[in-house]
This record gives C-alpha cells, structure tokens and sequence, in this order.
C-alpha cells in the first residue's frame, strides 16, 4: 500500500512524494482513511511511529485555505510543538495554507500576529489559553481538533486548561483525533468526554531496539555522582543522553561535569529559555555539545540521531519512560548502550522496568572504581570490566 492508495489530496499526496516517503507507516495506513472519513480517532501509538503524519496528511487533505483557524494541533511541550509545526508546513506546503506557532518562555506579539492569517494553529495548552484571553485566538472555523501526547499533557498538569479549550471549540460538526502512548483511567475517562463514537487505532508498543545494551550500576546512594563521572571518564561515546528526574538535578548534573573540564555539555529542562533551549538541542544534534542532560522533556518526540550511550541518572520512576529514554539510542540498527544508576532505594522501579521490557537487566561493576559496601553488590555476580570499545564491541579486561 502507497500514500497515493489513500485518498490524500493532490497537493498533500505531491509534498508527501517529494519528501521521499512512498509507503505508510502501520498507524498511517490505518489513521488516514477513518480521518478522511470524518470519524474521531483514539490512536494509541508512541512517538516515532509516524504519528505527526498520521494526522497532518489527512488532516490538511480536508480543508481549504480560509486565513482563520481549522486545525487546532495542542502540544505538551515547546520542542513538540516546533516539530509538529515543521510537519504541517512541510506536508502543507503545496496548499497555500499557513501555520501559527504557539508557545510560551517568547514574546507574544510575533505569535498573536501570526494567527491573524493562520489555516493551522499548533500550540501549547498555557500559551494558546493567552492569546484567547488577549482575544487573538478564535475557536469559531475550528473544524479538526488534534490532542497529541494526552498522557504527557495529563503528567505535566495540563489537562484543565485542555479542557477549558475542547470547551471553546465548536462541538457541532467538530473532528477530534486523540493520541496517547498510554490510556490511564483519567485519560480514558477525558476521551469519552471529548469524543463521538471514536474509531480505536492500537499499535504495538515499540520495543526496545535488540541492538541496545542495558547494564544496571548498583552503588551506594552517596556515590551516585562519583559512579556517574566515572562512567563518563572510562567510556568511549560518540554522543551521550543523561536523563535525570528533576530541572535542579538537571543543572546540577551538568555543573558537575563542567567542573571536571568537559566543556561540551549542555542542560536542557522547561526552566531554560525557549532560545538556549533550541541552542542546546541543535548543538548536541550537530556536535557542539557531546552530553545533553535532560529532564523527559527530551525524551518524547525529540528526534536525535546518533546517540551512542543513554545514562539514568536515577531509575525512572515510571517504567514506560525508560523505553522512551533507551529510543534515544541504537537506532537504525546501529549499536547503543544503555547505563542505569540503581542505589538500594531504587529496587522497585527497576524490577518495573524489567517487568516492562521483558527482560532481566545484568548488573555490573566499573573496574578500579572505589565502591562503599551496599548490599547491593552482594547480589552481583557480574565481573567488572571497563567500559572501552573496539570496533563497536565491550573489551572485557
């Protein structure tokens, strides 16, 4: 099946050729005939399936240029957001039809101006609510109602300004297409509120890559940041990702490592300015900067790749976000290595993660590293080696 099997329109169908792209992804084989449709649409799918495009094609194949808002696309975060836009223009760009962007941390006269001859608006929930009370915003032509990454929108608090703006669209007539990689009792529940006999689209949960390794490094919870600096000294990466929990450890992490002399890393948390925040991110995708530190604002729909080692800082607490993290690595078959921190008060979250991808995790010591007894280390029959490569393979000392 090719995209020109699918009903698109022929200037969708012509920019979507010219990208290269000739078949569909399983989500956009299934999504973009029940859209074109009409019908609401619950996709259950994560980031890197094709979701964007599961939506923009047929999305954008339904109306015509109008300069006021008919697509509404809402976003959790800024980086999601400038994506998304990227999308629409991209696949829009034989229609005519123009894209406001919205999000906050910028000035808002550019964005307000924007939305005065905009077809598509994609935006984050805070900033969009802004420009409706600055009376910049009207809901009236509003005819395709996208809400992406729910689950992400309910974590970070979002989900009663969502509300509020389901509630300023019109509900007559209106199209609403939901994604979500995950479907909580408070998001099924907020679906049902929102949707009309909404088709379900279900795709697999994307696994881990089988080219990524994973290795567990018990130590005691006072050495946490002498393990994680020592791992960076005796390990031959390309690029690496080092996730933490918290916007404080974030800075925190990336201080530390400055300290040491490494002066290619940069931090990246919804605390830091839009512009570095897009400074940090270009300058690790095209080396400036070898470590990125990040919060999981990095880890949903952040397309980086490349990246040769993952490190958890902590374990995550939810086991759904490891496989978000690891994706940043081992991709396109290539080989990638994924490190996780655990300290004793962390052992639950890191039997959820094994539970969740399947498999039992090794533990594993750094060689010549000074450890404080944990009792962790009991448990470990791991022999140490350090973390070297040869032609892409660990060199056991």
């Amino acid at each position: 099946m090719g995209f020109d099997t699918l009903g698109l329109s022929a200037p969708v169908l012509e920019a979507v050729l010219e990208t290269g792209y000739t078949n569909p992804t399983p989500i956009q084989a299934q999504a973009i005939p029940v859209i074109l449709e009409g019908k609401d649409v619950i996709g259950a799918s994560q980031t890197g399936t094709g979701k964007t495009a599961a939506f923009a094609l047929p999305s954008l194949s339904k109306i015509e240029r109008m300069g006021k808002p008919q697509i509404l696309v809402l976003e959790p975060t800024r980086e999601l957001a400038h994506q998304v836009a990227e999308q629409f223009e991209k696949y829009g760009a034989k229609t005519g039809m123009k894209v406001a962007l919205l999000y906050g941390g910028v000035g808002l006269g550019q964005q307000m101006e924007s939305l005065s001859d905009a077809d598509i608006v994609v935006a984050t929930p805070g900033r969009l609510v802004d420009c409706f009370y600055r009376a910049a915003m009207r809901f009236g032509e509003i005819k395709i109602l996208i809400l992406d990454e729910v689950d992400r929108m309910l974590d970070m608090g979002f989900l009663p300004q969502v509300r509020k703006i389901v509630n300023l669209c019109p509900w007559e007539g209106r199209q609403t297409l939901f994604f979500s990689a995950t479907m909580p009792a408070a998001i099924q529940t907020f679906a049902q509120w929102c949707l009309v006999d909404p088709i379900k689209i279900e795709i697999a949960r994307r696994e881990v890559a089988a080219t990524v390794s994973h290795a567990f490094y018990p130590v005691s919870i006072d050495q946490r940041d002498e393990l994680l600096l020592a791992l960076l000294k005796e390990t031959d990466y390309h690029s690496v990702m080092i996730f933490t929990r918290t916007r404080r450890e974030a800075d925190e992490v990336t201080g530390m490592i400055k300290s040491t002399g490494q002066t290619k890393v940069a931090a990246m948390h919804s605390d830091i300015n839009q512009t570095d925040r897009m400074k940090a991110l270009a300058g690790f995708k095209s080396g400036e900067f070898e470590i990125l530190v990040a919060t999981d604002v990095a880890a949903r729909g952040i397309d980086v790749s490349g990246v040769s080692h993952v490190i958890n800082y902590r374990v995550p607490e939810n086991a759904e976000d490891y496989v978000h993290r690891i994706g940043r690595t081992g991709r396109a078959e290539a080989e990638g290595d994924a490190f996780t921190i655990l300290t004793a008060d962390e052992l639950d979250f890191a039997k959820s993660v094994e539970i969740f991808v399947n498999k039992e995790i090794k533990r594993e010591r750094l060689a010549d590293f000074p450890y404080i007894y944990t009792a962790l280390l009991d448990t470990d029959p791991v022999k140490s080696f350090k973390r070297k490569k040869v032609g892409g393979k660990k060199r056991r000392k």
